[in-house]
């Protein structure tokens, strides 16, 4: 088969490498899946770049949203079938043809959704969900409290601008341009801000981090709270100055993955529920910009850093 491999930290472009490889056999209580697709995010480049090397190991293959279905199962799985499509999640691997997974990481896709649509399902929607119950437990009773989203026109940016106003927060999205703005503001009806002065804040949810971030984290109000769940720029915020206002604002750095390893089955699968609902409602879907072959993925990267792209890029292993 063939799969995408890093071996070395640093420029994605550089140091992965496309590879075949020996079909692994599923064990007992694992399945083996042939890839469908399998999402490009910002989330599968970072550890490529070496920012977590320390959570990392290599060698490893990236890619950590996808679907795929089930072509072998293992001794003592239950309740699943060969053919059946599946989310694999947990952990990264899915830039490759074929990948065994534990059944346990494994969850149902519904037939009404495409491959397209599943394939997005996870990263984006489920962090959304993680960011807004953050903000909600953080003031205990949403009473419009205006809460800013950088990368606002992203795919989970729109996200939670809908989830937010949902909540009964106000949200405030944080672009960089003007003409980013005026693309925004075709299907977000909210308050927009792409220039000082900033108004005024109550949270921020941030996926940028560095001194964009730095210059949001001193803005918010006394009482309020900061939750990084990126760090587009490539940097982290100043801990000093998180430790200044330590006792104004709240801090805290959100992962996915945490909450993935640590939450029950029961509250994973009524997530994916959510997702899958509001896929078909339109408001948790990602625009798709091309599919491009495993064999293609020079093109895809180069794809991803294009600022023309318009939507999100998918791999077909």
């Amino acid at each position: 088969m063939l799969r995408a491999v890093v071996r070395a930290f640093g420029d994605p472009r550089q140091v992965i490498a496309l590879e075949e490889a020996e079909r692994a056999a599923p064990g007992p209580g694992e399945v083996e899946i042939r890839i469908l697709r399998a999402a490009i995010n910002p989330s599968d480049l970072i550890p490529i770049t070496g920012a977590y090397r320390s959570r990392t190991t290599l060698p490893f293959v990236p890619g950590f949203e996808g679907v795929g279905e089930v072509v072998r199962i293992g001794d003592g799985v239950a309740g699943f079938a060969i053919g059946q499509r599946v989310l694999p999640i947990g952990a990264s691997g899915l830039w490759q043809q074929y990948l065994v997974r534990p059944v346990d990481r494994c969850f149902a896709v519904p037939d009404d959704l495409s491959d397209d649509q599943a394939a997005m399902a996870y990263v984006n929607p489920l962090t959304a969900f993680r960011l807004v119950d953050a903000v909600r437990e953080h003031f205990g009773t949403a009473t419009g409290q205006r809460v800013g989203v950088t990368a606002a026109a992203s795919a989970i940016g729109k996200m939670l601008l809908v989830l937010l106003a949902e909540a009964g927060f106000q949200p405030v999205a944080l672009v960089r341009s003007s003409a980013t703005a005026q693309r925004l503001a075709e299907s977000f009806s909210g308050e927009i801000v792409a220039q000082a002065p900033l108004p005024p804040l109550d949270a921020v949810l941030d996926a940028v981090g560095g001194e964009p971030g730095n210059g949001l984290f001193r803005h918010i109000r006394r009482g309020g709270a900061f939750v990084q769940y990126g760090a587009l720029s490539g940097a982290q915020l100043d801990p000093m100055l998180v430790a200044a206002r330590r006792d104004e604002v709240t801090f805290s750095f959100l992962w996915l993955r945490n909450w993935v390893h640590s939450a029950p089955r029961p509250a994973i699968e009524d997530a994916f529920a959510d997702s899958f609902a509001g896929i078909r409602a339109g408001h948790l879907g990602s625009a798709v910009d091309t599919v491009f072959a495993l064999s293609e993925l020079q093109a895809a990267l180069a794809r991803q850093d294009d600022p023309l792209r318009v939507g999100k890029l998918l791999l077909a292993p």
